[in-house]
């Protein structure tokens, strides 16, 4: 996927979040009713396949960038959407050897989250309001290399922990750390019955929440 069209998806799930914020407004309450929070961070990645002699398959940690849409539904607690990318090296690990790079991929996260905000706080000069995510959706890969072209699609869980550190009215740093559960599809990759390990995929973001 081109860089170009990677940031205009993104554009997009913003845009469509400022579409909707007037809707938002109408809800029932007062305050913030929706925020958005676009991040950049890096990804480390578990094993997908652990084979004999210690060898292993994973993709190399990479940079990591995306945006997330939420929707409050009590004082405390949100419904969050989320679209992150990245792209990396596929590795094979071999003991004694490291890491063998055998091919690339990029990787699309989707997934669905309810965010508890834990209260806000005094830290230093700045107001601090710890909170946790949890939910599922989805981690699609794409392969591409050489004259292998190839997409797997693995349900993955997650749960997160993180902080909004406020900077003004309506703006947020937002820091989050969130681990992606789930197995590689290796059966929709390559056609073939086999079952790979449960990973971890481990993502840690910073960005900016704007709220509505």
């Amino acid at each position: 996927m081109r860089s170009s069209h990677r940031l205009s998806v993104v554009a997009g799930f913003i845009a469509t979040a400022f579409t909707v914020s007037p809707l938002a407004a109408q809800a029932p309450g007062s305050g913030t009713v929706l925020h958005v929070s676009p991040y950049v961070g890096y990804m480390v990645f578990g094993d997908y396949l652990k084979g004999p002699i210690g060898t292993t398959i994973s993709n190399a940690p990479a940079a990591v960038y995306g945006a997330q849409v939420g929707l409050s539904l009590a004082p405390n607690l949100s419904l969050v959407g989320n679209f992150g990318y990245s792209a990396s090296d596929i590795k094979v690990g071999v003991p004694f050897f490291g890491g063998l790079s055998v091919g690339h991929s990029s990787m699309m996260l989707y997934d669905a989250d309810l965010e508890y905000n834990l209260g806000s706080s005094k830290s230093g000069v700045m107001p601090i309001a710890p909170f946790i995510q949890a939910g599922a959706g989805a981690m699609r890969y794409k392969i591409d290399e050489s004259i292998l072209t190839t997409n797997a699609t693995n349900f993955a869980g997650n749960v997160g922990v993180g902080a909004d550190f406020t900077l003004g009215r309506g703006m947020a740093l937002r820091v989050l750390g969130k681990d992606y559960i789930g197995k590689f599809n290796f059966k929709d990759a390559t056609g073939l019955g086999i079952n790979g390990e449960t990973a971890h995929n481990f993502a840690f973001t910073a960005g900016l929440r704007f709220d509505f």
